[in-house]
């Protein structure tokens, strides 16, 4: 592949991403959150989305894949890890939210299929 051929594909996956995590997003807000952060980047890596429902704060990792089993596939241990250590390096910097319950979500979008957020599942 060309070296533009390499760029446009990964501008292609960029924007899927991108659109991915608006969706989940929107679809939180209908479920009550408030999204507070999306692509928040620390130096542990990056969080797709933070969500806030109440006293709820989730983390949120944001799939998109062509079946549930590539998405489930799509978590390593290692992106879990972290996950969890950009949030805690986040929680860092955001000390008002020590209080709330934390969590660790996923959201998988697949072709043909309705969105599913599943709680606690990272």
């Amino acid at each position: 592949m060309r070296d533009g051929g390499m760029r446009e594909a990964r501008r292609q996956r960029y924007l899927s991403g991108l659109s991915a995590e608006r969706t989940a997003a929107a679809l939180l807000m209908l479920k009550g959150y408030r999204i507070l952060g999306m692509r928040v980047r620390t130096a542990a890596g990056e969080i797709d989305l933070i969500a806030l429902r109440g006293n709820r704060l989730a983390f949120v990792e944001v799939k998109r894949r062509a079946s549930r089993l590539e998405a489930e596939a799509s978590v390593s241990l290692n992106q879990r890890r972290r996950i969890r250590s950009a949030a805690q390096l986040w929680l860092a910097r955001n000390p008002q939210m020590s209080d709330c319950e934390l969590h660790f979500d996923l959201f998988f979008l697949v072709r043909r299929r309705f969105p599913r957020h599943l709680a606690d599942a990272l």
